[in-house]
């Protein structure tokens, strides 16, 4: 396996939909795991921390280690760490909070440095935005997790982040920085703990956009796969095209086994 040392792996939409596993998800982890290919699953759910996604994969028989789960919460962390400040405003929903409270020490204080924003479902109020935009408004820096539009939740289709960070952005005339998918950052948040380099992984997600797109900026080839949210308009109207496309995480083995060593293309081609 000259060629492919390493994959990257959405989880929502290519190893589940809603509370079921993709049939054939749990052959590809264990294919993955006795072949000796280095591994990691880079999702923007941004609901749950990485224990409580572990705990639930783990319900699905889907057993994968917490420290190979990598969520935006992780980089946004690491992100406000690094600014030195540590005030922050949260449209967070679930337990992802956990995550982030490694950059937050301390009791919460008045005001904000940051305004945080994820797929935060029913916290998604009049009040809760317009909180949100007196804070940037005053100062206070966006992070959205993630920009996507929407994902397939178990009862279809589902608004995501983006679209609230968007109306932050539009509201207040300043830019959201985005720590997950497509961020470069956070993919090199995955690849430094393989220790492995782009042209050496492929990512394989189900988003043309952030998964596909925000992979091969960064060098990575992107497989697309075509559950969860795939749409072929999405994939007709794209000006990236994937490197290549399986019909889902099942066909992972195949593609590896046929393609490992014998040129798959590095990003872009069809």
């Amino acid at each position: 396996m000259k060629d492919i040392k390493g994959v990257l792996i959405d989880l929502d939409g290519v190893m589940y939909v809603g509370n079921e596993p993709v049939p054939g998800a749990k052959d590809a982890i264990d294919f993955l795991t006795g072949c000796g290919c280095s591994f990691r699953f880079v999702s923007n759910t941004t609901r749950k921390s990485r224990k409580t996604i572990a705990g639930r994969l783990a319900a699905m028989g889907l057993e994968i280690p917490e420290r190979y789960i990598f969520t935006p919460p992780l980089a946004a962390a690491a992100y406000i760490g690094r600014a030195g400040k540590h005030r922050c405003y949260c449209l967070i929903a679930g337990d992802a909070g956990c995550d982030l409270d490694q950059a937050r020490p301390g009791p919460a204080l008045e005001g904000a440095d940051f305004v945080v924003i994820g797929d935060a479902g029913e916290k998604i109020t009049y009040g809760s935005m317009n909180t949100a935009f007196r804070y940037v408004i005053g100062g206070a820096e966006i992070i959205a997790l993630e920009k996507d539009r929407y994902w397939m939740a178990a009862d279809g289709l589902s608004l995501s982040a983006g679209p609230f960070a968007a109306a932050l952005e539009y509201a207040t005339g300043k830019t959201a920085t985005v720590v997950g998918k497509p961020s470069e950052e956070f993919f090199r948040l995955a690849l430094d703990d393989m220790g492995l380099t782009p042209p050496d992984v492929i990512m394989v997600g189900d988003d043309i956009a952030t998964d596909i797109a925000g992979a091969q900026a960064l060098g990575i080839r992107g497989i697309l796969v075509r559950t969860g949210k795939f749409r072929e308009e999405s994939l007709r109207e794209a000006t990236v095209k994937p490197s290549g496309i399986i019909g889902s995480i099942r066909d992972l083995p195949h593609l590896i086994g046929h393609r490992a060593g014998t040129g798959l293309p590095r990003s872009g081609g069809p």
